[in-house]
């Protein structure tokens, strides 16, 4: 048999009670020394493998964590823009819009230029793309010197690319020569010796490997090392079980507001050149803040990045409370950050209505439905109104009661679950939230749609519900269950 030459090769030798160890070659193969250990027992037998395997694909979520620690280094934490341009071609590329990258698209989206913007006579674009390739290296450089992943913008192009670092590389490969040193003379044997030792060997593992499938041990476990199982109360698990293990974990999406923030003196100029002033005398609410004491003037900037809403935040406390709770982990995304294809391929829990699918592609046409800030009643039922709108304390115009819609409805596979839950005002999700972890709300909850089935019996897959909350003091209070509508297979 005649072996093939190939530049380089690592040849493995599986090492059992003495039977392989690694070593390295260059070159092919090249005869070492055949070797017997009286105390070791060791031979050596060579394995060739290619040292060019390729390399294991990067998911999106391993990007999106790369490109998350880039915009929090020092060098981009300083500099908006730049943070901004290269978040943008990123998102686009993840989004798969990277085709339409270019220089006006960038100028236009990312530096406002507007529909006149001309690249050729305004290099914006290409002078921010040479720095932002700049900080790259440098923070690979320091920072991220230690980064398994490195995040490039490839020079003339605006699509970024990510790659697997050379150190992660070489941490898969076959490790080098492991040198044993071992007392005493090595006796050097006749290659017939070593060839039917090695094969003697190779047959005795082989029959130990299958006598242990064929008879595995029969020990006890003892019961300490045996996990408990773990599960909710029936009163609450019910309704979370179609997102509890075995099922896959849902991803949690929290909403992005877009909104007017109070500048300060840490903004880029360009951040502060568009921003809009507003009175300070005019909003006499902020007077207690410490922006109203600490700020010259009041200027706005737009912002869809800088806020969270507090209840939906709050919320999401008490999920993945509930889900470390029986083992599962929580999985927490920005609903900018996630596209459709993810929404709909999985296990899904929307939260809030500032959201691109909350009420817009996720919803039940015969229900209610929640727009401009009210949620209207498609079919009122006896006792129910037509519109349910947030009410406020007539003389502080603080909220005092506001509502919330829970929708559960099948994904695109019908295992999976996409679950909506989102409020007038950030109250009504916290206090949804609430009410879909309390075991009393929830037996209140299973009561009634059992009732509304057919047989009193099967609880409904799909459902929608109305749920109202008192507020006082920007905190959501004691909650209700208001109407409730089954949905059909």
């Amino acid at each position: 048999m005649q072996l093939l030459n190939t530049p380089r090769l690592h040849n493995l030798t599986v090492r059992s009670a003495g039977c392989y160890r690694l070593a390295e070659q260059e070159d092919g193969l090249r005869p070492r020394a055949n070797s017997w250990q009286a105390q070791g027992f060791e031979l050596e037998s060579q394995v060739t493998f290619p040292q060019n395997a390729p390399a294991r694909p990067i998911s999106l979520f391993e990007k999106r964590e790369e490109l998350r620690r880039v915009l929090e280094s020092k060098n981009f934490a300083r500099a908006p823009r730049k943070t901004r341009f290269l978040e943008f071609v990123s998102e686009q590329t993840f989004l798969g819009n990277s085709d339409n990258l270019n220089e006006y698209l960038i100028g236009v989206e990312v530096y406002g230029r507007g529909a006149s913007f001309n690249a050729q006579e305004d290099p914006i674009v290409r002078v921010q793309a040479h720095d932002i390739r700049r900080l790259l290296k440098q923070y690979y450089e320091e920072e991220g010197r230690d980064s398994l992943i490195r995040l490039e913008l490839p020079a003339g192009h605006y699509v970024p690319s990510f790659a697997r670092s050379t150190v992660e590389q070489a941490a898969e490969e076959p490790a080098a020569e492991l040198a044993v040193e071992q007392p005493g003379p090595r006796t050097t044997l006749p290659a017939a010796l070593h060839l039917g030792l090695t094969l003697a060997l190779a047959a005795a593992c082989v029959l130990l490997a299958y006598f242990l499938i064929v008879h595995p041990p029969t020990g006890r476990t003892s019961p300490l090392t045996q996990p408990a199982a773990l599960s909710l109360p029936e009163d609450i698990g019910w309704f979370w079980r179609p997102f509890l293990p075995p099922a896959s974990t849902p991803v949690i999406v929290i909403p992005n507001h877009p909104l007017l923030r109070a500048a300060h003196d840490g903004d880029s100029a360009q951040t502060l050149a568009s921003s809009h002033e507003i009175p300070k005398a005019s909003l006499p609410e902020f007077r207690d803040t410490i922006h109203y004491r600490e700020l010259k003037r009041f200027l706005f900037v737009p912002s869809l990045t800088d806020f969270t809403s507090v209840g939906e935040t709050m919320g999401v406390v008490r999920l993945c409370n509930m889900f470390f709770s029986v083992g599962e982990r929580c999985d927490v995304q920005q609903s900018r950050l996630v596209n459709f294809d993810e929404i709909k391929g999985d296990n899904a829990i929307l939260l809030g209505g500032s959201q691109a699918w909350s009420g817009r592609v996720f919803l039940n046409v015969e229900g209610f439905h929640l727009q401009s800030g009210v949620i209207l009643n498609r079919n009122p039922q006896p006792g129910e109104k037509p519109v349910y709108r947030p009410e406020f304390d007539p003389v502080t115009n603080q909220l005092t009661r506001d509502y919330a819609l829970v929708l559960m409805l099948p994904n695109e596979k019908k295992e999976d679950r996409v679950l909506l839950i989102y409020g007038i005002y950030t109250q009504g999700s916290q206090a949804a939230i609430e009410f879909l972890t309390n075991p009393d709300r929830m037996r209140e909850l299973r009561r009634s749609l059992l009732a509304l089935a057919p047989d009193h019996k099967t609880l409904p897959l799909y459902f929608q519900a109305l749920i109202e909350t008192s507020v006082e003091n920007s905190v959501p209070g004691t909650s209700n269950l208001v109407a409730l509508r089954v949905i059909s297979n």
